[in-house]
């Protein structure tokens, strides 16, 4: 099952911007539309890695429990 997220797409002069909705700090820009999108594919696995390991040192040595999450889109 997948997660749907809603990316924003806004062309510029240089190109375009693109941010993902559902996501604060998922956001780039790149030349073209494709490289865009591409970029914001990895802004969005970047923030999400960041994410994990600042939960982690936030929590370390907690009695925490962890376990995957799968959301209906």
């Amino acid at each position: 099952m997948r997660i749907q997220l809603t990316a924003v797409f806004r062309k510029v002069p240089e190109g375009y911007i693109a941010f993902v909705e559902e996501l604060p700090g998922a956001n780039t820009q790149g030349a073209t539309l494709d490289e865009a999108r591409s970029n914001l594919e990895e802004a969005v696995a970047l923030v999400l890695e960041a994410n994990r390991m600042l939960a982690k040192e936030d929590m370390r040595g907690m009695d925490v429990i962890r376990e995957p999450l799968s959301l209906a889109a």
